[in-house]
């Protein structure tokens, strides 16, 4: 709102509340949709590794006009169509390593709060029934309407017309509730039947759930005008407050450098890259640059996000060896190492303090790696307590970035390990043929191994 950072403030001393705005049900999540729902994952994620208690709310615009024409071209109806793509997005949000949100109300189940709101704001004359049903907010009874995109009513109301159909008094006027039409649901109020306009609903979930007030509210660039600008003012002339205190709004994706877009044949789910690549490529590139700016998708880029966590796994795997390996009590100059590594997560934390910079976190994450590598995996085995501290220090900032989840950390079971001895017994004794045969049948099995200083370990692949 005033395009500045601030430093954040919750309303209630160590408790945050947030609302994101969920997706629409009618079809599968495309990889635009996956951004603020990785994003907004890692601002949660943060605010409770700091401390805070947070409640996450995230809805479900079940009944809307997509919903109701995906119901009647698959000769559906809208509750059979709304529960599919419901389930459909939980997978994917599962394979994305989306924590489940407190909440995820659905608006079907909210039509009391939604038709009591309306009815508020009719009562204080912001809003106004017509003849067939349809009920319409009015913006030029809110002198504030237009400060959240910046724009003047003046200039808002240049683009504003009134579509077939509509009774509204002014082109300005948006609506909040629309009148039953033949075959569609809907539901009873003192204005006659009919279902809710999508802006009311999250005014009206964000009130149950969170309050009056909430602390922070986001979503995609492309929902500040007119949603969030249509959510403020409904909100503050229904309850007589501050609808939200900060407002966190991520940038759009493009495909090889276009706009995404069905027509351009440019359009991907994020189901169809998974089905290729994997879920958690998906999220590196969601979280590899600041969350305001536009990023850019490509197969080129994918396939490099799937390099960057390699390096990230293979990290991670080194340093499970080593732990495993490792005798305890620390050795000389460790103490300098360990600072060394604090160092990074010193980098890591002031990153994501400065308005979520993951792109700068993830930056820091690889110096942690970097310096893991050249001083951890050397000739000389490092005591167990300095493997352990890397491991958890690493393990703490990869988490924080919900990465490192699509592969566990490696537990050898008997078979393979002692087929792992035979095979370096074969290559301390130089019979190069058993050992390679061993290697021939690990691979056989999709065991990759590595040949380090210290031994020999699994990559998974």
């Amino acid at each position: 709102m005033t395009r500045r950072k601030e430093e954040f403030v919750p309303i209630e001393d160590g408790k945050v509340r947030i609302y994101a705005c969920g997706p629409t049900v009618y079809n599968y999540i495309h990889i635009g949709n996956a951004r603020p729902i990785c994003v907004f994952d890692i601002l949660r994620r943060y605010l409770e590794y700091k401390g805070y208690e947070v409640t996450f709310v995230q809805n479900f615009t079940d009944i809307d006009d997509k919903i109701i024409n995906k119901a009647n071209e698959t000769g559906s109806d809208y509750m059979t169509v709304s529960q599919k793509f419901i389930s459909e997005y939980k997978k994917d949000a599962e394979g994305l390593n989306i924590r489940e949100a407190t909440v995820h109300p659905r608006a079907t189940e909210n039509m009391d709060e939604i038709i009591s709101m309306i009815k508020n704001l009719i009562d204080k004359g912001f809003a106004y029934a017509v003849e067939n049903g349809d009920v319409y907010f009015r913006p030029s009874r809110f002198p504030e309407y237009g400060r959240l995109s910046h724009q003047p009513l003046e200039e808002l109301e240049a683009g504003a017309r009134i579509n077939i159909g509509e009774m509204k008094e002014d082109p300005m006027d948006f609506a909040l509730w629309k009148g039953a039409k033949p075959g569609e649901p809907s539901w009873d109020t003192p204005w006659g039947k009919g279902r809710p306009g999508w802006h009311i609903e999250c005014s009206a979930m964000a009130r149950r759930y969170l309050g009056n007030t909430i602390d922070i509210h986001c979503g995609g660039q492309d929902l500040i005008f007119p949603h969030h600008e249509n959510e403020i003012a409904q909100s503050e002339c229904c309850n007589g407050v501050t609808f939200a205190n900060y407002w966190m709004h991520n940038g759009y994706i493009n495909v090889d450098n276009r706009k995404m877009s069905k027509s351009l044949g440019n359009f991907f789910t994020v189901r169809d890259v998974a089905e290729r690549y994997g879920y958690e490529p998906i999220r590196f590139l969601m979280v590899s640059s600041h969350y305001r700016t536009p990023i850019n998708y490509s197969v080129d880029i994918i396939e490099q996000c799937k390099s960057s966590l390699e390096r990230l796994y293979n990290c991670r795997e080194d340093l499970s060896f080593l732990t495993e390996k490792a005798d305890s009590g620390e050795k000389d100059g460790e103490d300098k190492v360990k600072e060394l590594l604090i160092t990074h997560k010193t980098d890591f934390v002031s990153a994501m303090e400065d308005d979520l910079n993951t792109a700068d976190a993830i930056a820091a994450l690889f110096e942690l790696t970097r310096d893991i590598n050249s001083n951890l995996n050397s000739q000389t085995l490092p005591s167990k307590e300095l493997c352990c501290f890397a491991l958890d220090l690493f393990n703490e900032l990869a988490d924080v970035l919900g990465l490192l989840y699509a592969k566990k950390e490696n537990s050898i079971d008997d078979e393979i390990q002692a087929l792992i001895d035979k095979r370096n017994e074969a290559r301390k004794n130089k019979d190069w043929t058993t050992a390679d045969k061993i290697r021939d049948e690990l691979k056989a099995r999709n065991i990759t191994i590595k040949d380090t200083p210290q031994g020999t370990i699994i990559v998974t692949e």
